[in-house]
């Protein structure tokens, strides 16, 4: 065996290996919120951890629950949508920057109920264009557009509000 096959063989690493502070604060950062995995290993490469002992702790905390990717996906979409009233787009964006899988991603537009994303978008609407003291008709749906698809929602559904809200009494 050549001396660096022999040095990767000691590269291995164990769970036991890993410090237990390191393990204990990447699993207190866990149980604070929901994580996904890409998360947890952005923490664990901040620790300064060797790829090799960050697989295992990655492997540790998923296999006892720490995190789990489906959990997460509910929880961010949930929060996400109703507490900072973003759309599927953008939504989907964020999931897709974590890394998530397009199967999960999936079932968090799932989780979505399209009574309540047309309730959000159009009250956002509403808000938004009562807000904007435009006289040009043109600027001002130009700003409520670009406001509504900031936060997320479908370029078709934002043509019909405005073009409702557009046709509205002033």
């Amino acid at each position: 065996m050549s001396l660096p096959e022999k040095e990767n063989l000691g590269q291995m690493a164990s769970f036991e290996s890993v410090p237990s502070a390191v393990w204990e604060r990447v699993a207190s950062y866990c149980a604070y919120q929901e994580r996904c995995e890409s998360e947890v290993r952005a923490k664990l490469e901040e620790m300064e951890l060797p790829d090799t002992q960050i697989d295992v702790v990655v492997r540790r905390l998923s296999e006892e629950g720490f995190f789990d990717e489906r959990r997460f996906v509910e929880a961010f979409v949930r929060g996400r949508f109703s507490i900072k009233k973003w759309g599927r787009v953008r939504i989907r964006q964020e999931l897709k920057l974590r890394g998530i899988s397009d199967e999960l991603i999936r079932f968090g537009m799932e989780l979505i109920e399209t009574e309540d994303y047309l309730q959000v978008l159009n009250s956002l609407a509403e808000r938004k264009w009562q807000a904007t003291h435009e006289s040009n008709l043109f600027t001002k749906k130009a700003k409520v557009q670009r406001f509504l698809a900031f936060r997320g929602f479908e370029n078709e559904l934002i043509r019909e509000i405005i073009d409702r809200l557009s046709q509205q009494p002033s």
